[in-house]
């Protein structure tokens, strides 16, 4: 099933989900050994070190330090990895209400890491972006 392209059936169909807990980006060297607590729910590799993306009480519990505590909103509309202008928009329109939102697109949905104390806030925001198309 290949992923939608059509900026307007990508925004009507988007059904924001909030997720539960709170989200907290660290950074470790390669050659670190992560205690088999961690579960990042995302791992990048840079030049610098590794970025996980792991709940916040995970990083705690292993003494991480971290930064950007935040709540993670899927849209749950399968988007095409080619699609042009889907996360622009919605970045757009949380960037207008003063909302940051470190996105990431996998192969079936994208998802958007937002403040914690703003989460509500930017749901209802995507909400309404769904409702006026």
């Amino acid at each position: 099933m290949a992923g939608e392209t059509n900026l307007e059936a990508l925004l009507g169909d988007m059904r924001p989900e909030l997720r539960e807990g709170v989200f907290v980006f660290c950074t470790v060297t390669a050659d670190i050994e992560l205690a088999a607590a961690i579960n990042p729910l995302l791992t990048f590799r840079e030049h610098e070190g590794t970025t996980l993306v792991i709940r916040r009480e995970e990083a705690e519990k292993a003494g991480l330090r971290y930064q950007f505590p935040s709540r993670l909103i899927t849209l749950t509309v399968h988007s095409s990895l080619e699609a042009v202008g889907f996360l622009a928009a919605i970045t757009t329109r949380l960037a207008e209400a003063g909302i940051s939102a470190n996105a990431v697109s996998a192969y079936y949905h994208d998802h958007l890491f937002v403040p914690d104390h703003r989460a509500i806030e930017a749901l209802g925001i995507l909400q309404q972006m769904r409702s006026s198309q």
